[in-house]
């Protein structure tokens, strides 16, 4: 055990003594810290109060078993999306063409996570036609007033600090200040994300958030809104390419918000998907909870997915917007990357620019295996068994005639998988 795993514990103990850990994060408190920080009071539409109020109830109750470290990350994570809230709503005030911002035929990547829904997204920024909203910006989306505007330093150092407390993070998943970023980090804002999910055991949020009748079109409204900031300060309309597995349980949302976007499925082996997207919840979560059972998010993690698979599959072409559901498979994506990318321009009815072809080419011969580290998991590592689970996720397999990749580090030790076709270096 590493001397920062040993003082966090030590200061576990302590706040728990304390009695810190168990007082409730309360919404007010954290409101009235936002506006102070943010210098103004009005939030306009507050009707994210509600979910935020179930979020941080799930985050005081003992399924959360926040550590010191979990609990005041939650706090800052908190009053920074309720600042940015506030400074939203004062930008909108005082330039009203903000609102008239109009986003055309935005493009939606989304497919089960680790499939290549980041690798797809990261080529298609190689043309500087398409704008996708960065890490920096998604953290903070307006720079402060006076001064010069650190932001993107300031971003980097908040990620080599999360990378103190979680080692293995940019070996699962890479990832830069000006890194093209996951949409759920904008509908966080409303506290109606997946991403909480993700970072923490909260299930009785994630409940909640399955079966609110609003679901997730009030997170669609503001991400829509969050782009008209984006494209203002811009000062150009831009071709928006957007990427997050979350998009897949929120069709409906995306088609009433943009009926005009247009879609892709990236799809891959789940097999292959599920102990990579298990191991990376498991090292997100570590710094923030006491309690960590990689067995539990196993099982999570593969009924959440395969709900996933199954919205695809329910799906298929047709997500009722003006165009048909563009299908990319991730060995096309891995084996012929330029071929792939020209193939979902042209469905598209769009070109791809000659240059875009040889910062492909670039960008993967720079990034070996897509800056990925070496990976070593096993279904018994995370309660799952590989037979079990190909027979559940088999019919999105037929459906979508997607070819099972040989096992490698990734099967159950000693088990290998038969596979139609080699399966080459993977990015995720």
């Amino acid at each position: 055990m590493s001397i920062t795993s040993v003082a966090l514990r030590i200061a576990d103990s302590i706040a728990d003594m304390s009695g810190v850990l168990r007082r409730p994060l309360q919404v007010t408190d954290l409101i009235a810290r936002a506006q102070k920080e943010a210098g103004h009071t009005d939030f306009g539409d507050i009707a994210f109060i509600e979910p935020l109020r179930r979020f941080l109830a799930a985050c005081s109750a003992p399924e959360a078993d926040l550590s010191l470290v979990g609990r005041l990350a939650t706090q800052w994570d908190v009053v920074r999306f309720l600042t940015n809230l506030l400074r939203l709503q004062a930008e909108e005030a005082d330039r009203p063409e903000i609102a008239a911002q109009t986003i055309k035929q935005p493009i939606f990547i989304t497919g089960l996570p680790r499939s290549g829904t980041t690798f797809l997204h990261r080529l298609m920024m190689t043309d500087s036609n398409n704008r996708a909203p960065l890490v920096w910006e998604t953290l903070f989306p307006w720079p402060n007033t006076a001064g010069p505007d650190r932001r993107v330093a300031h971003v980097a150092r908040q990620l080599r600090m999360f990378e103190k407390l979680a080692p293995e993070f940019r070996a699962l998943h890479p990832l830069e200040a000006t890194s093209p970023q996951e949409c759920s980090e904008i509908t966080a804002h409303v506290f109606r994300s997946l991403r909480f999910d993700t970072n923490y055991h909260v299930p009785s949020y994630r409940h909640w958030l399955d079966t609110d009748v609003r679901r997730h079109l009030p997170a669609y409204q503001f991400h829509q809104r969050f782009l008209r900031h984006m494209q203002y300060q811009d000062g150009r309309t831009a071709q928006w390419v957007l990427k997050c597995p979350e998009h897949v349980f929120a069709l409906r949302a995306i088609r009433t918000v943009y009926p005009d976007a247009r879609l892709i499925f990236v799809h891959r082996d789940p097999v292959k998907v599920l102990l990579s997207v298990a191991h990376l919840t498991e090292v997100l979560r570590r710094p923030f909870t006491r309690a960590l059972d990689p067995k539990l998010i196993g099982r999570d993690e593969s009924a959440r997915w395969l709900a996933g698979a199954e919205r695809m599959m329910q799906t298929g072409d047709d997500a009722g917007l003006p165009e048909t559901v563009c299908h990319v498979h991730h060995m096309d994506l891995i084996s012929d990357p330029v071929a792939t990318v020209d193939g979902v321009y042209r469905h598209f009815g769009m070109t791809l620019p000659s240059t875009s072809a040889t910062a492909i080419d670039r960008y993967v011969a720079e990034r070996p295996n897509g800056g990925y580290g070496p990976r070593n998991y096993a279904f018994e590592d995370h309660g799952l068994d590989e037979a079990v689970e190909r027979a559940r996720f088999r019919p999105y397999m037929l459906r979508f005639g997607i070819a099972a990749e040989l096992a490698s580090s990734h099967g159950r030790r000693g088990l290998p998988v038969t596979a139609k076709s080699p399966a080459p270096t993977t990015q995720s």
